[in-house]
């Protein structure tokens, strides 16, 4: 990531600030090892973000042209694509566009995923695999609607990309606990229609929804075309402007 160091004591006191100041609801950001960790009330483990090792950093250094989502965005056609991914979440899908060679802007509106972000961030900028990928990415914490209505005609992306919160399940398979502190920290994405509009407005070729596989697709617009795999389907929006 672009002139960001190794988050210091400095830059916890203006997390806790910021997280304070958002009325979220109580947890623990904590610093272990290195890494800035979440700790949230009836979840037994920590979650962190981690670009560079595990099944994340696995994913970044096999990840492909052909995979799904380097598809639906339209990257065999431009390896150099500038993507706004207006909704960050725990920066997975930015972070292997990046990889892949695209400029990448993530924009997260709650300031403790964003904190996640910025530490998983400034860890991967310092390991030799993933700093090339990092040095792709900025990441601003704000409203994502309020950022593309401002945006000016020479900064509007090639492509915005979309993984609003998947609608709630209703049987009794547990969701995941990142989608849960997710969903509590974010709540459900009411606003989908309305983003998708203003997304559609502001890219030049094209907006990406990932969604279920089997989802119906937001309110609004059909798309131009699906790509689907096994669990996720990627709802593709053309706009060529320009």
């Amino acid at each position: 990531m672009k002139k960001l160091a190794t988050i210091l004591p400095v830059e916890a006191i203006r997390i806790c600030e910021q997280i304070a100041a958002s009325q979220q609801p109580v947890t623990e950001l904590v610093f272990v090892a290195q890494r800035l960790e979440l700790r949230y009330p009836n979840l037994k483990s920590s979650i962190y973000i981690d670009f560079v090792n595990g099944a994340m950093g696995y994913r970044c250094q096999h990840s492909g042209h052909k995979e799904l989502l380097a598809r639906a965005i339209g990257l065999k056609n431009n390896l150099h694509l500038n993507v706004l991914d207006a909704t960050a979440g725990l920066g997975r899908d930015g972070f292997v566009l990046a990889s892949l060679g695209c400029r990448v802007l993530l924009i997260e509106q709650s300031p403790i995923i964003s904190a996640l972000l910025e530490d998983g961030l400034a860890r991967a900028s310092q390991a030799s695999k993933t700093a090339l990928a990092a040095d792709r990415i900025t990441l601003i914490q704000a409203n994502s609607i309020d950022v593309m209505m401002k945006l000016s005609a020479q900064d509007l992306p090639e492509v915005v990309y979309l993984d609003p919160m998947y609608p709630e399940r209703t049987k009794s398979a547990l969701v995941k606990k990142e989608m849960r502190l997710l969903r509590t920290l974010i709540g459900n994405d009411k606003n989908t229609p309305l983003l998708l509009k203003i997304a559609l407005d502001c890219a030049q070729q094209r907006v990406v929804v990932k969604r279920p596989r089997l989802a119906p697709a937001i309110e609004g617009p059909k798309p131009d075309f699906m790509l689907e795999g096994k669990n996720t389907r990627f709802d593709v929006y053309l706009t060529h402007k320009g």
